[in-house]
């Protein structure tokens, strides 16, 4: 989720931690005592491949990350080699209108030139968010004139032979921000920038089924995703117009909301309703990233429609690691906060969910913890809860990576800059997802002690996702098509094995403790045990 004004970088979980848990947590401090020393991971993760040679990135079409890159750091060299070690294919980040249009009619794209040019230099293709509202340009909680005709003809459909409406100030946004990022556009053409080098995935708003990023109301999202997506496609008609990316936090009905006022558009079937893909952000419980796709799928269809389904966030925070709580004792000190391991689980999990469910691509939500959910500024030193008493003392621990020194915030890790397990679990789906197309085949054992997700390669082999939902060891037989496979192992380490009796024995590690109260199926725990992956030849 994209940062507030006052933050380098945000996410507001699926549901806010109550007030009352975090009252909790102070009173067991002061009831408790400190500890003598803070906690620390007493071993850094090892990065997975660190001497992989840059031409041998693998840029997977069907996973990305978050704030690769954002105008509030310094878009280092490090941060993008950081994810392309990864095998990332995207990046996503918020335009934020209000930081290029300063005064009504100027407009300063510095920041986002830089930002840009900096992607494509890397390799990586940009989902990018229009976002944000200019104080001049407010109304009550919606934006100035968004109602008012798209083209200066008078019109919502003048075509590329017509100027836009001076009096529509989105409009003028979105056209200007196209025109300056889309392939052979204008940053495209200043740079030498080769052909197809540019913008093509437009997200209109972040969670606009949230009052935090959008109290507008049904009605106007639907008016700015037609504005929005009207303008796009007369720039570029080959660019993708994404719907907002929807968290399912509060409003559950909000796509169908914005659906009944579009059905109605007289111009709904010539710009194909406005949209060209669905996104939505899934944290904590990676069951929901599949279950999410489920009900997109089936809103669009009661609406006869089709169309790809993006989970452009999904991640969940720790507790064990700095800047966590890592003195968190209680099952409900550590609600929807997980261990660095599970955090490296959850992230198979959710993409094979996901994929599962035939989503085009996942996000892991973010490169670094950067700032979280607090404001800019926002350090400590590294406690047992001592600080508690005087302000600030834990935060959010969302990144593959621990912040650099001299970060904005949470700045002062023992072992700064280094990669927490789920990188080499996003290493792991890049190697064995990106390098060439696959499928979803099924996916058994939601409610059972072994969760099994299958796909296909299009060069024929199979590949299984299996994990353990229980806190016993289990064996699993898993049924051969062939004589032998390959299972990958999340700490990088592969093994062949046999099929006996058609069947290959797996032993899959049981879960360990995760406080995710009310789960939403019967599984003992919303993070399973160490998943594995296995590859069987055609």
């Amino acid at each position: 989720m994209p940062p507030p004004r006052s933050a380098s970088n945000h996410h507001l979980p699926m549901i806010k931690r109550r007030p009352g848990v975090m009252l909790l947590f102070f009173v067991a401090l002061i009831l408790f005592g400190n500890l003598s020393s803070a906690q620390v991971p007493t071993v850094p993760t090892t990065a997975p491949g660190e001497l992989i040679n840059p031409d041998d990135y693998i840029r997977a079409d069907r996973l990305g990350i978050t704030f690769v890159g954002f105008v509030d750091n310094n878009m280092g060299a490090a941060r993008y080699r950081n994810a392309l070690i990864l095998g990332s294919g995207w990046t996503r980040w918020p335009l934020y209108w209000d930081r290029v249009e300063t005064q009504p009619g100027r407009y300063d794209w510095s920041a986002y030139d830089r930002l840009l040019a900096t992607d494509i230099r890397h390799g990586l293709r940009t989902n990018a968010i229009l976002l944000g509202r200019p104080a001049f340009w407010q109304d009550g909680h919606s934006i100035a004139n968004l109602f008012q005709p798209i083209f200066a003809d008078g019109s919502d459909n003048g075509g590329p032979d017509v100027a836009i409406n001076l009096d529509n100030p989105w409009a003028q946004f979105v056209h200007y921000a196209v025109m300056r990022y889309m392939p052979g556009g204008v940053l495209a053409q200043h740079n030498n920038f080769g052909a197809g080098a540019g913008i093509r995935a437009w997200e209109v708003w972040n969670e606009p089924d949230l009052d935090q990023f959008w109290s507008a109301g049904s009605e106007a999202y639907a008016r700015l995703l037609k504005v929005a997506a009207i303008v796009i496609k007369t720039v570029d008609p080959e660019a993708r117009v994404i719907f907002g990316g929807l968290l399912y936090a509060h409003n559950q009905g909000f796509l169908r909301q914005v659906l009944r006022q579009i059905q109605v558009d007289p111009l709904k079937d010539r710009y194909d309703w406005f949209f060209d893909l669905v996104a939505i952000h899934s944290y904590d419980d990676p069951w929901r990233s599949g279950w999410l796709a489920k009900v997109v799928v089936d809103t669009l269809k009661s609406y006869r429609l089709t169309r790809p389904v993006w989970v452009n966030e999904t991640g969940v925070s720790v507790w064990d690691d700095y800047p966590g709580p890592v003195w968190a004792f209680s099952a409900e000190q550590r609600n929807r906060l997980a261990t660095a391991q599970q955090q490296a689980h959850f992230l198979i999990m959710s993409a094979a969910f996901a994929w599962s469910k035939g989503v085009e691509v996942v996000f892991y939500h973010q490169l670094y913890d950067d700032c979280g959910n607090y404001p800019a500024g926002t350090d400590f030193q590294p406690n047992n809860g001592e600080l508690c008493a005087n302000g600030a003392c834990f935060g959010d621990a969302f990144g593959i990576y621990r912040n650099e020194r001299g970060s904005h915030c949470f700045s002062h890790h023992p072992h700064a800059n280094t990669p927490r397990p789920v990188a080499q679990a996003f290493r792991l789906l890049a190697e064995v997802f990106g390098r060439q197309p696959f499928a979803p085949v099924s996916l058994h054992g939601l409610n059972d002690a072994v969760t099994t997700a299958l796909f296909q390669r299009t060069s024929g082999e199979r590949v299984a996702v299996l994990w353990n939902n229980t806190r016993e060891a289990h064996s699993y037989a898993l049924k051969a098509q062939g004589d032998s496979a390959v299972l990958h192992f999340m700490n990088g380490e592969t093994m062949t094995i046999l099929a006996s009796n058609g069947r290959y024995t797996l032993a899959l590690k049981p879960a360990s403790d995760y406080s995710f109260p009310d789960l939403e199926s019967n599984r003992s725990s919303a993070i399973g045990g160490e998943p594995v992956i296995l590859i069987e030849g055609p």
